[in-house]
């Protein structure tokens, strides 16, 4: 199974997973903030650093992190999001750098939320 976790107080957070959803034709990714029992969970299992501020891609056994992580995800999306894919190739400390930048002011430039999102039963059971 592979599985997303996201910052559910994070308001980019929460609208890269709707825009994820929108994307993911094939249903394969299934989501749980890093804040619910099954997010800790995953965390623990894969022993992820606490600090880890980032996007995480739980494939199976493996973990990713940060851009590395997004764009492992774009391969799979409908439209042209899948041709981000290629950026695998640029340096990943590069690559880590940008990321971190939106990463570290995500709340300053995006907000917080102060509730989730409803999904419809359909998408709800794509939530752990």
């Amino acid at each position: 199974m592979n599985v997303i976790l996201f910052d559910g107080e994070c308001h980019l957070c929460d609208q890269s997973v709707q825009f994820i959803i929108k994307r993911d034709k094939k249903a394969l990714y299934h989501f749980a903030s890093i804040q619910s029992e099954a997010g800790q969970e995953l965390l623990r299992k894969h022993r992820v650093p606490a600090d880890l501020n980032s996007f995480i891609l739980v494939e199976g056994h493996k973990c990713f992190y940060k851009s590395t992580a997004a764009l492992r995800v774009c391969k799979n999306l409908t439209g042209g999001w899948k041709l981000l894919y290629v950026l695998l190739s640029v340096p990943k400390p590069l690559r880590d750098y940008f990321y971190g930048i939106v990463a570290k002011n995500r709340y300053k430039w995006f907000g917080k939320r102060d509730h989730c999102m409803v999904p419809s039963p359909e998408i709800r059971k794509r939530f752990l």
